[in-house]
C-alpha cells in the first residue's frame, strides 16, 4: 500500500510519517525536505506516482489572527490548500482520503459530550477554512468514489506540542499560571501516538468521527502532570476572587477579564467518540501519559 501524508514536517505529521513508515511505503508532501515539496496554496503539486491512500494533515491553526490580511491565510492554507491537493489526484484518486479536521467546527466554547451531528457552527476563521475544507473533501469522495474519513481532534498531545498546551507548558514552568478553585473543568484531548495507530487502520473505510482519549482530563490533572514533572507548585486562585473580577469586568468596557471568559476558563469543553469506538474498534491510551516535556 502507497501512502502520501502532507504537512510532514509538521507536529503530527511527522510522528504520522515516522510510525508509518515502519510498515508502508510513505510518500511526503511539504513546503521543504520532504518527497514532494511543495506550497499547496500556490497551485496544485505534480504527483508522478498512484497513492492508494492520502492523510492530508498540512494546515494552519494555533493562531489568533490579527486582521485581515492573517483571517485569509487560514482560508488560503486550509481551503485552497485542500482544493489544490484534490486537484492533484483527480487522475488517479486514492482509495481512501483522510482529512485531518478539528473539534473547533461545533462552535461551542463549553459544553459536554458533544457528538458527530452537532449543527456546525464555528465562527473563527481556523473553525470556518476546516468547513469549508470539510466540504471540499466530501464532493471529492463522491465524485471520484473515494472514501473519505474525516477526524475532528481536540487538543493534540504529544513531542514538542502546540497550542494552548505549549503556552501553559510555559506558563507553569515560568511560574505566572494560576489554577481557578479546584481545576475540575474537563477538556477533551488525544495522543498523537494514538492517532497514528488508528491511521494504519482507516483505508478502505469512511465516516467522520470525534477522536478523543476518552478520559477527558481535568484542568487540575493536566496541570498536576506538567508541574510534577518541573517541579513546580502550581498556585490557586479562591474562585470567589475570579467571581468578583469577572462581574466587575462586565461593568467596565474594555477590561480584559469578564463573566463570559470566566464561563469559558471554569467550564468543561468535552467530546463524544463513541462512534469511533464502535465502527473503528479506537482504543486510546490516556494522553496525559504522552505528555513530552
Amino acid at each position: 500500500m502507497k501512502i502520501l501524508v502532507t504537512g510532514a514536517n509538521g507536529f503530527l505529521g511527522r510522528c504520522i510519517v515516522e510510525d508509518l513508515k515502519k510498515d508502508y511505503s510513505v510518500a511526503s508532501l511539504s513546503r521543504q525536505k520532504s518527497d514532494y515539496n511543495c506550497d499547496l496554496t500556490k497551485g496544485k503539486p505534480f504527483l508522478d506516482d498512484f497513492f492508494d491512500y492520502v492523510i492530508h494533515v498540512a494546515g494552519k491553526a494555533h493562531v489568533v489572527p490579527k486582521n485581515e490580511c492573517e483571517e485569509k491565510e487560514f482560508f488560503d492554507v486550509n481551503v485552497q490548500g485542500t482544493i489544490n491537493l484534490l486537484k492533484s489526484l483527480e487522475e488517479k484518486p486514492p482509495k481512501t482520503f483522510v482529512f485531518m479536521s478539528t473539534v473547533a467546527v461545533y462552535g461551542k466554547e463549553f459544553g459536554e459530550m458533544i457528538d458527530e451531528n452537532t449543527p456546525l457552527n464555528g465562527k473563527t476563521a481556523y473553525a470556518k477554512s476546516k468547513i469549508l475544507a470539510e466540504r471540499e473533501v466530501i464532493n471529492f469522495g463522491r465524485k471520484y468514489n473515494t472514501g473519505v474519513v474525516i477526524l475532528r481532534l481536540p487538543l493534540v498531545i504529544g513531542k514538542s506540542p502546540k497550542g494552548n498546551l505549549k503556552l501553559l507548558i510555559k506558563a507553569i514552568k515560568k511560574g505566572y499560571y494560576f489554577r481557578i478553585g479546584k481545576g475540575d473543568a474537563k477538556r477533551s484531548m488525544v495522543a498523537a501516538k494514538d492517532i497514528t495507530k488508528l491511521l494504519a487502520t482507516l483505508c478502505g473505510k469512511e465516516g467522520i468521527y470525534n477522536i478523543t482519549d476518552r478520559r477527558h482530563p481535568s484542568f487540575k490533572e493536566i496541570d498536576t502532570a506538567i508541574s510534577s514533572f518541573y517541579g513546580k507548585k502550581i498556585k490557586v486562585l479562591p474562585e470567589i476572587f475570579i467571581k468578583i473580577l469577572a462581574k466587575l469586568g462586565d461593568l467596565i468596557p474594555l477590561f480584559p477579564f469578564n463573566s463570559y471568559k470566566y464561563q469559558k476558563m471554569t467550564s468543561s469543553l468535552t467530546f463524544l467518540d463513541d462512534k469511533a469506538v464502535k465502527e473503528l474498534n479506537w482504543s486510546p491510551q490516556d494522553a496525559i501519559k504522552s505528555i513530552e516535556l
